[in-house]
């Protein structure tokens, strides 16, 4: 991929495909310029042969193609930038009360072959407009500024009857996101 903010869309939505109902997405680059994002939800989970299995290409629990790229895409990315890709997961079957699924990547954003992060905020708002029941939380801390959205809180203030898919909302979202990264 291109951009990492489309590896973090391509993530987050199969943790909305395991049934996730809060996903948490952290971007977090230190003064050294190593950057890591990590990706965490409460769905299903993954057992350890499925565990296994995703950095496989020629893997997918989808029905619509033959193979799954996000993860082993997001590996190359990682490799390539000098970093590493862990993936930890907890089945719903054996961990009732705590389970989900942690993406955790780093890159170092020095090497030439780091790939850009791209339109973070476009990748956040899709998500938050094509499923606007789950709860999201995004955090981008650098050693200049901190950026973080909770729809969460957002629907505290806005009560449960609006949707955050409206048009007012979504643009509203941006904006607030683009004034925190305009420091």
């Amino acid at each position: 991929m291109k951009e990492l903010s489309l590896n973090i869309l391509d993530i987050a939505k199969n943790s909305v495909r395991a049934g996730a109902k809060n996903i948490e997405i952290n971007l977090n680059e230190d003064e050294n310029g190593i950057l890591t994002l990590v990706i965490s939800d409460d769905g299903r989970g993954m057992d350890k042969n499925t565990l296994k299995s995703v950095s496989d290409p020629f893997y997918t629990s989808r029905t619509t193609r033959k193979v799954g790229l996000g993860i082993p895409f997001l590996i190359l990315a990682a490799n390539q930038a000098g970093g590493d890709v862990n993936i930890t997961s907890k089945t719903e079957e054996e961990y009732p009360k705590d389970h989900g699924t942690t993406v955790t990547a780093t890159f170092d954003t020095k090497n030439i072959d780091f790939t850009p992060l791209g339109d973070v905020t476009g990748s956040l708002l899709t998500l938050i407009q094509g499923d606007p029941d789950i709860d999201y939380f995004f955090k981008h801390s650098t050693p200049r500024f901190t950026v973080t959205l909770s729809t969460k809180e957002i629907r505290k203030t806005l009560g449960e009857d609006i949707s955050l898919s409206e048009p007012e909302i979504i643009l509203w979202m941006k904006e607030y996101l683009e004034d925190q990264y305009n420091v």
